[in-house]
């Protein structure tokens, strides 16, 4: 999963930065308006954390903003104080949730897991499953037959990808936007390179369940 996190609060910010990576969460940070609706828009995120006071586009006009440029995913809003009018002005404005300083990192880790949970396959004992394996998106371990074994990042969140697209295409374009970020120069290679991994570890349990490449295409997995 990707998230963006913009928060003008650097130390704030690397903290939560922090907390989600350690629960597998890649996280991409903007620290004005004016570059957080940039990084939204391309469409790559799986949340957002919005700030409400922001430079250059606070954060309630970026919401308006994110809605009307039919950005759907769920996004969390942050005041700086639990004022009742600004929490019905960021609710009609279509946030999914509203958290007020201060706050505990875990407690929006919380938020976060249960809206994505809401729109994905992820089940409630957060984990996602295809064909005989079962990915763990707590622990990042994948499991078959009884026997897993634990992903490094970028293979766990490939492993991710893939499992709640699970029967669909996916490019290398979208993977490596997905993994390495829409601004990153990474080569598509990389995504094959990560395949590998993936087909190694998933040999080494014995699963039946295959990553197949699709010549021109990207790749899917098959049962």
């Amino acid at each position: 999963m990707r998230l963006l996190l913009i928060e003008n609060e650097k130390s704030l910010s690397d903290a939560l930065v922090k907390t989600f990576e350690k629960e597998n969460f890649l996280t991409d940070c903007a620290h004005d308006g004016e570059y957080g609706l940039d990084c939204a828009l391309s469409g790559i995120y799986d949340a957002i954390i919005l700030d409400s006071i922001l430079p250059k586009i606070n954060g309630l006009e970026l919401l308006i903003h994110l809605r009307e440029g039919n950005i759907n995913v769920p996004i969390i809003l942050i005041a700086s104080q639990a004022e009742l009018e600004e929490k019905q002005q960021s609710l009609s404005a279509d946030a999914d949730d509203y958290l007020t300083k201060p706050f505990e990192p875990k407690e929006l880790l919380k938020r976060v897991r249960t809206l994505i949970r809401a729109r994905t396959a992820i089940d409630s004992d957060d984990s996602v499953s295809f064909g005989d394996l079962v990915l763990n998106t707590a622990t990042g371990e994948i499991s078959c037959n009884g026997q897993k074994i634990k992903l490094g990042g970028k293979e766990y969140q490939l492993m991710e990808l893939l499992l709640l697209n699970k029967e669909k295409i996916i490019t290398k374009e979208q993977i490596t936007e997905k993994i390495w970020g829409y601004d990153n120069e990474a080569e598509y290679n990389n995504s094959e390179v990560y395949m590998s991994f993936l087909r190694k570890k998933l040999s080494k349990l014995n699963s039946k369940t295959k990553i197949r490449a699709i010549r021109g295409l990207g790749y899917t997995l098959a049962y």
